[in-house]
């Protein structure tokens, strides 16, 4: 039996999108997005979170400084027993166009083929228009937050299957 999935963006859907969140002192969870994740959890989805990072590529921090947040993160969320499966990067400025950039959907794809992920009964969640399109490019459901950039980057044409207004409030859209 193949995996259903949620997959996440980062800053701007779970944490506050402080522009380029990398120090752990500038970590803060978006009310409810920890009680979201386990309730998520437990109705049988695997939790994925796939970031740009274009920080690293940019200069602005250190890919180590990222991998200490990230550590960070999945501690926090081990303690409230939260598992993320996996959690995958671009490090690349974005002229770089390297193919694992989102509105790419390489990183999910990938991720699908790794779990053996059901497309149909799978999710992608993110606050920006390339979190929408990555997910649209991998076939699965998407949902759009309006928390973080709320889509106004208006950077892709593109329309999320669901709107809600934060991670709290997508565990009510969410059944398996």
């Amino acid at each position: 039996m193949k995996n259903s999935a949620i997959f996440l963006d980062r800053d701007g859907v779970i944490n506050v999108d402080k522009d380029y969140v990398y120090r752990i002192e500038d970590l803060e969870f978006y009310k409810g997005s920890i009680e979201t994740l386990k309730k998520l959890q437990e109705r049988g989805f695997l939790l994925f979170i796939v970031t740009n990072q274009s920080g690293i590529g940019r200069g602005y921090y250190k890919e180590e400084d990222y991998l200490n947040l990230k550590k960070e993160i999945h501690k926090r969320l081990e303690k409230n027993g939260i598992k993320i499966q996996e959690e995958v990067y671009c490090p690349h400025h974005p002229e770089i166009n390297c193919d694992c950039r989102k509105p790419s959907s390489k990183m999910i794809n990938d991720l699908i083929k790794k779990y053996d992920i059901d497309k149909e009964s799978s999710y992608m969640i993110g606050d920006k228009t390339s979190d929408i399109k990555a997910g649209q490019g991998a076939g699965i459901k998407t949902i759009l937050v309006k928390t973080g950039k709320a889509g106004k980057d208006r950077k892709y044409d593109v329309k999320a299957d669901y709107e809600c207004e934060d991670l709290l409030s997508v565990s009510s859209l969410i059944h398996y």
